[in-house]
């Protein structure tokens, strides 16, 4: 057992490694900045975190295989309106996005080949035929979500690598535009936007929005067949900030953001 501890040690620090560089107070710090973009001007949100997502994926492959992102497969589940299409594709992937709203699909006028409209908890795609599967921010809006983490294992070609990434329900994100309301509950926090806003939330508790924790996510990682657990971290937190994981209780509320790293098997 104390063999198979250090080899999966050894293996998450080689996996992060690259990644660890990349993640500094001052990165933290500019996500947070732009975040607060997220309703009044998406393309802002969401130009930072695609850029960030392809930095985050590309180190994680990189790490685990020691090749680029170069004409590698790329499934984005949950892609939305293909933000993130541009950025990999620079990085020289192949970028699919899958999107099971039409309406998101469009929602930012863009127009990405090869995406496709489909459910994250069937996805249109054979088994083992893409290098890489993730998802990033999506599974707090899926009723259930480890049906759709095995979907993304299943559909990773062995020695793959999937990465699913989501925010946690009691962090200060959690609620997302009905924060802080959240902490008191999320019906409460939805019928109190409500009433303030004059409409209701784009993300709606019990329909849109789910409560999913850390532990929920680590939980499934120890438990799932279909890959393995290489590393867990948060991911918008500096490096030497990541040690929150270790800590139950206090990783959900200062976590933010989980990182599951996979190899699929």
């Amino acid at each position: 057992m104390g063999s198979r501890l250090v080899f999966f040690l050894v293996r998450r620090d080689r996996v992060t490694r690259l990644f660890a560089k990349r993640a500094t107070l001052s990165r933290s710090v500019g996500l947070l900045r732009d975040f607060g973009h997220e309703q009044t001007a998406p393309d802002i949100f969401y130009g930072a975190l695609a850029r960030d997502s392809v930095e985050l994926i590309g180190d994680l492959y990189r790490g685990m295989t020691g090749d680029s992102l170069e004409n590698r497969v790329v499934l984005d589940v949950g892609g939305g309106p293909g933000y993130f299409a541009e950025g990999f594709e620079r990085s020289g992937a192949r970028y699919f996005p899958v999107e099971p709203d039409a309406s998101e699909l469009h929602a930012a006028g863009l127009t990405v080949h090869g995406s496709v409209r489909g459910s994250g908890m069937a996805l249109p795609f054979l088994t083992d035929s893409v290098d890489i599967c993730f998802s990033s921010n999506v599974a707090e809006h899926v009723r259930e979500p480890w049906v759709m983490a095995e979907e993304m294992l299943r559909v990773t070609r062995p020695g793959g690598l999937t990465v699913l990434s989501y925010t946690l329900w009691l962090s200060p994100f959690g609620g997302h535009e009905t924060r802080p309301w959240h902490y008191v509950g999320g019906e409460y926090a939805a019928r109190r936007y409500l009433r303030t806003h004059g409409h209701e939330p784009k993300n709606r508790f019990g329909e849109s929005l789910f409560d999913i924790g850390a532990g929920d996510g680590l939980r499934w990682a120890g438990n799932t067949s279909s890959g393995t657990l290489l590393a867990a971290f948060p991911r918008y937190h500096p490096r030497w900030a990541w040690w929150i994981m270790r800590v139950p209780g206090l990783r959900e509320l200062l976590a933010s953001n989980l990182v599951l790293v996979f190899r699929a098997d």
